[in-house]
């Protein structure tokens, strides 16, 4: 199984975003960040990168 920046850039946003509902984590910006990590995950999975 081949793992891509894409497909692990999902995972991460998908573990931190479960976390913060799970543990009512928060920070200033961070909406702001997880929209960016999300916006090039989903690039990077269409470009297959």
């Amino acid at each position: 199984m081949k793992r891509t920046i894409g497909t692990l850039l999902m995972a991460a946003w998908l573990v931190v975003t479960g976390l913060s509902h799970l543990l009512h984590l928060s920070f200033t910006g961070m909406s702001t960040i997880m929209s960016g990590v999300a916006i090039a995950a989903g690039v990077m999975i269409i470009l297959g990168l």
